[in-house]
Parts: structure tokens; C-alpha cells; sequence
């Protein structure tokens, strides 16, 4: 009986993803725990491995589609000594339907029209229900804009999606125009902006272009991870109640202990063993403070608080196209020296998007660091269940009172946003004030 292989869930709250890459062919022998394919999450790219032994009879999603839904029949294994031709024929008998990914209404996004596998079997650009067009945005646009009816255009992307070079090709042609009078009064009406003035909030596509010269743009469509940058951001301003700290720290006494520890490192393949970092020792420093300050290190949730045992630190790290925050857990019980290797581990993988879901997702509290870039100072978002998250800024040489004389020094200022719901003003100052303590006593870190 055909085998069937269904998108997997990379994390507990994935629902879909996108299918990057196959790495078997049709009629390839396979055997558990060979890598198949490559599946892309909204932050990670992650290898999935064949639990079946069997002949790959059919790949049923295409490399490069996106939106695939958990769960949703994506290839068929011939069992040994069964006929792949058969097995091939026979695909999803015993599978989640293709209603498991529904076809999508008429504004829909792209991704999801191409993340049921029934998608293939419809002609040309048109779904399953004949009344629809699968098509980007960009392309939407263009045919709008040109009185281009896309009904009648033959798309060259996955599954017959119209595509902006499809657009391009049959506006060029003299494609079939758009039959209603609305379509073609379209570039008419966009030759006509809208007085300048803010989008109002939640406004459409259209609404916004309105506000900008045809032409003057480019479109590009938003990938999973910024879909879900923008969802949880929004999420955390309109349920945070946020609420800002800052302090200024010196740090001289921690870069001289930085260069010291540097020095002192061991070599190993005539490189050394470790090479600390100023943000390796805030997170130390961080969690320590996490430690010390034990009812700051908390999450909110409507009917109790949660008071975690350990400190575990998110750090933000910019990768193309957004940002992920991969975790050291129990920061508290490392050294500093396992901290930044794990930090540079993380940090390299991160950027490869080969972080796994359980290397990012989670964590007690947060620190951004944008002192590398030359930034002063700023105020972060609060990343939910998080209550807390450390803005830090740039050192730099300063003029200081010191015992009623003026004297140089390097300083730091950092901003603490806290959920005030059950961080509220006191507590973290307190937590800011251990901090301070140990970024300008760091042989406390070593203790």
C-alpha cells in the first residue's frame, strides 16, 4: 500500500510552511532517516527525515511552493516489492485531502492558493472553482493598472500562478483587456493620487498606493517571517502595557577585565578557545540580574504569573529579511566563555536560518543590542511571554562627575521595557540596578 508523506509540524504552533527543496527524485529508494526535503518555517530552514523505507513514487508539492499546510500530503513512498506506477496512481488514498489546504478566496494571499496539492491539477491560472486566479501581487497590480483581464492570461509560475513577467509578456502582446469598465478605468484613477496624508490604520493595498505616484513603487511580497514579525509586534503593542527604564552604566572596569580574560585565553589549533565579546558579558550580566531580582523574571497570562526557575536570555540578531532571537538557556549557571561560544554558534546559524524551533522559541527575557551600530540609545518591543527586554546602546566616551571633579569615561545606556502588568516601575528599576551593578563590577560575574 502507498506510503504518505505529509508536511510535517517543525514546531508546536506551526501551521504551514514553505516546501524549499526535495533532495530525492521520482524513483529514488529512500530508507528512515534519509533527508528528503528542506522546509522553511517563518524563521528557520530545517531538513525533514524519511521514517519509511520505500521508492519515492510521486512528489506531489513541487520545490518552491509556499503556504504548504501541517499535514498536507506532499509525496508517496512505493512500498518494497509494491509497483511505484501504482503507488503513483494511488496518491493520498489514505491521506489528508487537498481540503486540508483550501483554496483560496479571491484576495487571498498567493502562498496559500499554492499550498494545496490539488493545485496542480488545475488549468492554467484558474482554481479548482474556475472563478478564481492564482496570481502575485506585483502581477495584480500590473494587470491592474494595464486593463489587463489576468482570467485570460496563462501563468508560467508553480501550479499556473500569473506571475509579473506572464503580465509583462501579454501587456506587450496586446493581451485580452479586462471586459468591465471598472478595470479599465483603473490607471485613470491611479493617475489621480489621493491628497498626501497618512494611511490610516489597517488600510488596504489600494488604499496606500493611492497615495503614491504609478510607477514611483515596487511591490515585494512579504515572507513568511515578516508576516510574523508584524503579527507578533502588533500583538505585543496593543496587549503590552510597556513601560521604559533607563540607566547609564560604566563600563572601563568591565572592557579592562574583557581584554584580560581575552588574553588569558587558552589556544587550541593555534586559535583562541574562546573570545569574549562586551554583549557576551551583558547577557551574563542580564541573567544574573534575572537571578538576583527573581519577580522581574516572570511571564503574564490572564490567570496566574509565571515565576521561572532560571534565566534563560534571548538575543536579537538580524539576519536578511528580519530578525530572530535564539536562546542560552540558563545564562545564569554559564561561564562567560560558554556563553559566547554558544552565543557565535547560535549567532552563525541564525544567519544560515538553520536555528532549530526549540533554539529560538521561548525564553524568560530578551536583549537587543544595537551598540555595534552606533545607536545611543532606543527602547525595544517587549516579544511576548516575555515581560522584560534590554535595550542596549553604544559606549562611549563621556564627560562624568566623579568625587566634584569632571573625568572621562566610557558609558552605556541602556533601556529596560517591561510589561507593566506585572513588571510595574519599582521592580524594574531594581532589576536595572543589578544589572548596573554588575556591568560595572563585573568580577562579580566570575564568582
Amino acid at each position: 500500500m502507498p506510503i504518505n508523506i505529509t508536511m510535517p509540524a517543525l514546531s508546536p504552533t506551526m501551521e504551514e510552511g514553505n516546501l524549499s527543496k526535495w533532495l530525492v527524485k521520482e524513483g529514488d529508494t529512500v530508507k528512515s532517516g534519509d533527508v528528503i526535503a528542506e522546509i522553511e518555517t517563518d524563521k528557520a530552514t530545517m531538513e525533514v527525515e524519511a521514517v519509511d523505507e520505500g521508492t519515492v513514487a510521486k512528489l506531489v508539492v513541487a520545490a518552491g511552493t509556499e503556504g504548504v499546510k501541517v499535514n498536507a500530503l506532499i509525496a508517496v513512498l512505493a512500498a518494497d516489492g509494491e509497483d511505484v506506477a501504482a503507488a503513483a496512481s494511488g496518491a493520498g488514498s489514505a491521506a489528508p485531502k487537498a481540503e486540508a489546504a483550501p483554496a483560496p478566496k479571491a484576495d487571498a494571499a498567493p502562498a496559500k492558493a499554492e499550498s494545496a496539492p490539488a493545485a496542480a491539477a488545475a488549468p492554467a491560472s484558474v482554481s479548482g472553482g474556475g472563478n478564481r486566479t492564482f496570481s502575485s501581487p506585483l502581477a495584480r497590480r500590473l494587470a491592474k493598472e494595464a486593463g489587463i483581464d489576468l482570467s485570460a492570461v496563462a501563468g508560467s509560475g508553480p501550479h499556473g500562478r500569473v506571475i509579473k513577467s506572464d503580465v509583462e509578456a501579454a501587456v506587450a502582446g496586446g493581451g485580452a483587456k479586462a471586459a468591465s469598465a471598472p478595470a479599465a478605468a483603473a490607471p485613470q484613477a491611479a493617475a489621480t493620487p489621493a491628497p498626501a496624508a497618512a494611511a490610516p490604520k489597517g488600510a488596504s493595498e489600494d488604499a496606500v498606493l493611492k497615495l503614491f505616484e504609478p510607477g514611483s513603487y515596487e511591490l515585494v511580497p512579504h515572507d513568511g517571517m515578516r508576516k510574523t514579525i508584524a503579527r507578533r509586534l502588533v500583538e505585543s503593542k496593543q496587549t503590552i502595557p510597556h513601560f521604559y527604564v533607563s540607566v547609564d552604566c560604566e563600563l572601563d572596569a568591565l572592557m579592562a577585565l574583557r581584554a584580560q580574560l581575552n588574553d588569558a585565553a587558552p589556544r587550541k589549533d593555534n586559535a583562541p578557545a574562546y573570545k569574549l565579546s562586551v554583549n557576551d558579558m551583558v547577557i551574563k550580566a542580564m541573567a544574573l540580574a534575572l537571578r538576583d531580582v527573581p519577580d522581574a523574571n516572570v511571564s503574564w497570562t490572564d490567570s496566574n504569573m509565571v515565576k521561572h526557575k532560571h534565566a534563560d536570555v534571548g538575543v536579537a540578531v538580524s539576519i536578511p529579511g528580519g530578525l530572530i532571537t535564539p536562546i542560552i538557556r540558563k545564562a545564569e549557571q554559564k561561564t562567560l566563555s560558554a556563553i559566547s561560544n554558544e552565543m557565535r554558534d547560535l549567532g552563525k546559524r541564525a544567519k544560515d536560518r538553520k536555528l532549530k524551533p526549540e533554539e529560538y522559541q521561548g525564553g524568560t527575557s530578551s536583549v537587543s543590542n544595537m551598540g555595534m551600530m552606533g545607536v545611543k540609545n532606543f527602547a525595544a518591543v517587549v516579544n511576548p511571554p516575555h515581560a522584560t527586554i534590554l535595550a542596549v546602546g553604544a559606549g562611549e566616551q563621556r564627560v562624568v562627575v566623579k568625587n566634584g571633579e569632571m573625568a572621562i569615561a566610557t558609558v552605556m545606556s541602556v533601556t529596560l521595557s517591561t510589561d507593566h502588568r506585572c513588571v510595574d516601575g519599582a521592580l524594574g528599576a531594581e532589576l536595572l540596578q543589578a544589572f548596573k551593578g554588575y556591568i560595572e563590577n563585573p568580577m562579580g560575574m566570575l564568582v
